[in-house]
């Protein structure tokens, strides 16, 4: 299981448990909640599409930053003055994911591009997650801390105060990004239609959305694991937050190897090793028997992950179509946070229906899942896995120019 979004992490585990504590909701109300407020994220494409084709104030992917960070942060400004219900954290919620789509168009967008254009999509995938990974640990951390220590209305003050720094990002304009970034044929694009038929037509973009499904089908790591350490093990609530701090850190360093191997070998064959890595990631889990045991199962849990994380985000990268690298990204995104919703609410439902074994049979789920990824590897075409990092492409460059002059 990869990381996606670092500031979900503390909106998620703050939400949930002002969900389980404040207002008593079970494993499935907690494991709804999060289905039904992602939303936005399970057509998140189309926040990819308006990012390729919108160019806000002239200023491309820094304007949806400096439009759509205020606008979360408002909204958790609106949350924190708010009684904690149902309704609120519902609307509050799913108004913050709508906005922070377009942040991940933008930035995910932008180092697509980037990454194909400087042929180093494996090092920026490496560069990307390792930063991702430590304000993911700090978020989680604090969602813990906040749980136990702050009221709702100065957890959500603090999200709104972090919403308004990234917005502040977009004020930045870095000449080693973006100087000539939206000139080259990486980026360019055509009209509307022609767009829509060459993203439909492009084969490369549905092994990555596939991959990115299945790799985040974890039914028993997010609100089963929760109640399980904090239920069953009458763990803190702080255990289930630590957990995932410790858990995202232990990415970084199999994140580092990837970006040592990602250009010595072609990617057809990191992405074989790193799945099969992989598979057994959660097994770990069947052993936790306290929150101490939890925590330190973390660290193989995440280690284990790493390489295959690395692997699915250059793959989804080097898929791109020229012009098109938001739509895409968000398309791979949508789908990650679809299945591990989807994921989590089948988990909930295994988990409460058996008591006794219920987690055991949702660590099983996620073992048989992730050994379905290793045929999935075979959607992605040949010439786009055949190279290392760096190493120049020139079937992959004529693909490019025929997608662009398809006359």
């Amino acid at each position: 299981m990869g990381i996606v979004n670092p500031a979900s992490y503390f909106t998620d585990i703050s939400t949930a448990y002002m969900l389980k504590n404040q207002l008593h909701a079970m494993p499935d109300q907690v494991s709804t909640f999060r289905l039904v407020t992602v939303i936005p994220i399970y057509l998140a494409f189309i926040f990819g599409f308006i990012r390729d084709r919108w160019t806000v104030f002239g200023l491309r992917d820094r304007g949806l930053l400096l439009i759509f960070g205020p606008i979360a942060g408002l909204v958790f400004f609106w949350l924190g003055a708010q009684k904690i219900t149902f309704a609120n954290l519902y609307v509050g919620v799913l108004l913050v994911v709508f906005a922070t789509r377009f942040l991940s168009a933008a930035y995910q967008g932008l180092i697509s591009l980037i990454g194909q254009e400087k042929l180093m999509s494996g090092r920026l995938a490496v560069v990307w997650q390792v930063v991702v990974s430590i304000p993911a640990a700090i978020g989680a951390w604090l969602g813990g801390v906040a749980t136990v220590n702050l009221k709702p209305s100065t957890t959500f003050t603090i999200l709104g105060i972090l919403a308004f720094g990234v917005g502040a990002l977009g004020l930045w304009k870095s000449k080693a990004v973006f100087a000539g970034a939206y000139d080259r044929p990486e980026a360019a694009r055509l009209d509307l239609w022609t767009d829509v038929k060459r993203l439909l037509k492009h084969k490369a973009i549905y092994a990555p959305v596939l991959i990115m499904f299945l790799w985040n089908f974890a039914p028993g790591s997010n609100t089963p694991l929760q109640f399980y350490l904090t239920n069953t093990l009458h763990a803190s609530d702080a255990a289930f937050a630590n957990f995932n701090a410790i858990f995202a850190l232990s990415f970084i360093p199999t994140f580092l190897v990837y970006g040592w191997l990602c250009s010595r070998y072609p990617l057809k064959n990191l992405l074989f090793w790193g799945t099969v890595i992989a598979v057994p990631q959660m097994i770990p889990l069947l052993f936790v028997h306290s929150a101490a045991g939890a925590q330190l199962l973390a660290i193989p849990i995440g280690l284990m992950g790493g390489i295959a994380t690395a692997a699915y985000y250059d793959l989804a990268m080097r898929s791109c179509p020229p012009g098109l690298q938001g739509t895409l990204m968000l398309m791979v995104d949508g789908g990650y946070v679809l299945c591990q919703r989807l994921g989590d609410v089948l988990g909930s439902k295994i988990y409460q229906s058996d008591p006794k074994n219920g987690f055991m049979y949702c660590v099983i789920a996620i073992t048989v899942v992730y050994a379905a990824i290793i045929p999935t590897l075979k959607l992605a075409p040949k010439h786009i896995v055949a190279t290392a990092d760096g190493q120049a492409n020139p079937e992959e460059q004529a693909e490019i120019y025929k997608e662009l002059h398809p006359d």
